[in-house]
């Protein structure tokens, strides 16, 4: 064998896929070296030189890892699907009987089964090594198991979980669909908000949309940020996926405000006025400022807290249950805001400085906690089916806390983005550290466990953005270049198991984001599990010459919207709001009106097929033939017909046969402003920072949403399709 086949052999054996299909079609290989940083990444010591590992290296590691898995007693998990037998290869010395049992999460205790297995003994280091094959019965429950092998001088056990069939709270809204509203809670604010929305908002969000008949409310992900500012705007890139950000804390909602004195409560007037004011601006959010704030007043909360044996008591009751996880957020926390000197406001509270800053910043989590559970109690009492829908982030920041925390199981060398295609030329690289698929395993997906946990308490379903990483993704070797990544293969079976197991078990629906190129078995998993897709109305399209996907052929098993967070409103995107600010900040080189003119094509094509199903009726576009029209003359409609379209859109949405239908709540006020403009920074754009407005750029405050006409007329479409 060559060098070159000896490395593909040794990276492929350690999960990493040897090509890749480019969005141009091209079946590509990424280059060798990328391999080697790779495998480094992994711990394995290749010597790094211009031409690479020698054959002689390479064959001792490839040789090593042969070893590794032929004298494993048992594997690092098992993971069997409820209903089904599930076989798992056995270690033990040549000639060794091999005892296999399970003890049940119950703790009662069943047998496994040994079957035939061929293959010869392997000897290593003097030890002659015999395998076997076993299965577990496939009458099992659902569940987190335990498997034991006893042998001579064998004594050990791993992981075995039993994980659904088909995730069973999906099922419901396939028989009976349901139409939800998508938000970002930080832009909704209500007269009582401290500038941003949060928890307290989200409750009463939840009814407003509840009494128009949605039953469901999907928010951007609420994972922790920074512990202090300056803290990223981005949602999707936090410090930790486990825990959620006490930004979102509605501090007048917490039991302590009660006891404040007049003294502070006049002092904390003086602080959140400010943040009030800003209510009514529609200028960008300015999370730093809001956050630095909440800090100060929650720290005063927190010490009235520890001085209530009630309270306190709830308190450690909570830490207890969460466990050593919270406890290592905590201490990181606290080490992050004493090398900034923010611990010095309670440094003269304690004797144990760090200790006492830890315990705050696990009482944040405790109140956010509180008021999580109120939003969802509160959307459930107001009718919603579901309830509060969550989001879960792809990875986390490099330098953040699951990236301390969980470094056991990341990989820290390596960082996942995604390949060049014909937006991005030179690739994506989002600077997340990946699972490392083998340490996970080995710790028996707990810690993929515990996070799904956190993140689906309270919460009546899950969203996964890039649910393809749950099947594979793209590494990039630390500061290397995009280009030079390669693809890591995941145990799907696992990964997408355990998520429809601890959903199940939380009663909560899953949605996919699996938007984007997939190779279509990865679509058969999602379906055959129950996991609803993702559709979005500008992005479906059908064979032949990729026309309009008809309303009858959407899929069933989806979540189906007009946009995504991702494309600017309804509104804006009819207007080239994208375009023009894509143009303003010199990010591409052609004209406003050719890149205008480029998307009026299909514009138009998909309001025809709106139209022909009646989405228009009772406007002046109930017989307009779009594609007649001139290009780019969308821009210039005023808001009232544009309001027309957004409604139709949404109407033509709602008559799909999807299991869930979804509009976007900057959709229901005329909004125009951009969430996100995917390629920016935040010098040149301010993302995920952008206050909800109507198409006038006035502040919507949540006091006066239900007031909106179009908020009406929008949920009114929506609600009929169901």
């Amino acid at each position: 064998m060559t060098n070159a086949d000896l490395l593909n052999e040794l990276a492929s054996s350690y999960g990493f896929g040897l090509q890749y299909w480019a969005s141009n079609g091209q079946l590509t290989e990424p280059p060798r070296s990328s391999y080697v940083a790779l495998l480094r990444a992994l711990g394995l010591p290749l010597t790094e030189q211009a031409d690479g590992p020698g054959g002689e290296e390479l064959e001792f590691y490839l040789t090593r890892r042969r070893q590794e898995l032929a004298t494993a007693p048992l594997p690092p998990c098992v993971v069997a699907t409820e209903g089904q037998e599930a076989f798992f290869p056995v270690h033990v010395h040549d000639g060794q009987p091999a005892h296999v049992w399970i003890q049940l999460e119950d703790g009662s205790a069943r047998e496994a089964y040994q079957d035939e297995n061929w293959n010869p003994p392997v000897s290593v280091d003097g030890v002659t090594w015999g395998e076997a094959t076993f299965h577990v019965p496939g009458d099992l429950p659902l569940g987190w198991h335990e498997l034991h092998l006893e042998s001579e001088g064998i004594d050990t056990s791993c992981t075995l979980v039993v994980v659904p069939n088909t995730l069973q709270p999906n099922q419901e809204y396939l028989r009976d669909p349901a139409y939800g509203v998508m938000a970002q809670l930080y832009s909704v604010r209500s007269t009582r908000s401290w500038g941003i929305g949060d928890f307290g908002d989200l409750g009463e969000l939840a009814e407003t949309v509840a009494a128009r008949g949605a039953d469901y409310l999907l928010i951007n992900p609420v994972h922790a940020a920074e512990p202090l500012p300056p803290v990223e705007n981005s949602p999707y890139l936090p410090t930790s996926r486990r825990f959620v950000n006490p930004i979102y804390i509605a501090v007048e909602d917490v039991p302590e405000w009660a006891a404040l004195d007049s003294a502070t409560r006049g002092e904390v007037a003086e602080l959140a006025g400010p943040l009030k004011a800003a209510n009514r601006s529609a200028e960008p959010i300015n999370r730093d400022l809001i956050f630095g704030v909440k800090l100060d007043v929650l720290r005063e909360l927190f010490y009235l807290a520890e001085s209530d044996d009630a309270r306190r008591a709830a308190f450690d009751a909570f830490i207890s249950e969460e466990g050593e996880g919270l406890r290592e957020f905590g201490k990181w926390c606290a080490r992050q805001a004493q090398a900034a000197d923010s611990g010095r406001h309670v440094a003269s509270q304690a004797p144990e400085e760090a200790d006492f800053v830890a315990r705050f910043y696990m009482w944040l989590q405790f109140v956010a906690d509180e008021q999580r559970r109120a939003a969802q109690e509160r959307a459930r009492a107001a009718g919603m089916r579901i309830g509060i829908v969550t989001d879960l982030a792809v990875g986390v920041h490099p330098g953040g806390a699951d990236a301390h925390t969980l470094a056991d199981v990341l990989v820290a060398d390596a960082s996942v983005g995604a390949p060049p295609d014909q937006y991005t030329q030179q690739g994506q690289d989002w600077s997340q550290p990946p699972w490392n698929p083998a340490a996970l395993a080995a710790a028996g997906y707990r810690p993929w466990r515990d996070l799904l946990r956190t993140v689906l308490r309270h919460s009546g379903g899950v969203r996964v953005d890039h649910i393809l990483g749950l099947f594979r993704l793209f590494w990039i070797p630390r500061y290397g270049s995009p280009t030079e990544g390669a693809y890591m293969n995941y145990d799907h079976t696992a990964m997408v198991g355990i998520l429809a197991l601890e959903a199940q078990r939380a009663g909560a629906i899953v949605v996919g984001e699996d938007l984007g190129t997939y190779e279509p078995w990865v679509q058969e998993v999602l379906r055959d599990t129950g996991i609803l897709g993702t559709s979005v109305l500008w992005f479906e399209s059908a064979p032949p010459g990729n026309s309009p996907q008809e309303q009858a052929h959407y899929r069933h098993l989806a979540l189906s919207s007009v946009g995504t967070h991702d494309l600017p409103p309804t509104a804006g995107y009819l207007r080239g709001a994208h375009n023009e600010l894509r143009v303003n900040l010199g990010l591409v080189k052609e004209t406003l009106e050719e890149l205008n003119a480029s998307d009026a094509a299909w514009h138009a094509a998909v309001l025809d097929s709106a139209r022909e199903t009646g989405a228009f009726r009772d406007t002046e576009f109930a017989d307009t033939v779009f594609k007649d029209l001139p290009a780019g003359s969308l821009a210039g409609f005023s808001d009232a017909q544009i309001a027309d379209l957004v409604v139709g859109l949404n109407r033509f949405i709602a008559g799909t046969p999807s299991a869930l239908t979804c509009v976007n709540l900057v959709d229901m006020v005329g909004d125009t402003r951009i969430q996100n403009q995917p390629g920016t920074n935040a010098a040149q754009y301010a993302n995920w920072c952008i206050p909800l407005c109507d198409a006038t750029g006035a502040p919507v405050l949540l006091d006066e949403l239900s007031d909106v006409e179009l908020f009406q007329r929008v949920a009114d479409a929506a609600l009929r399709g169901h």
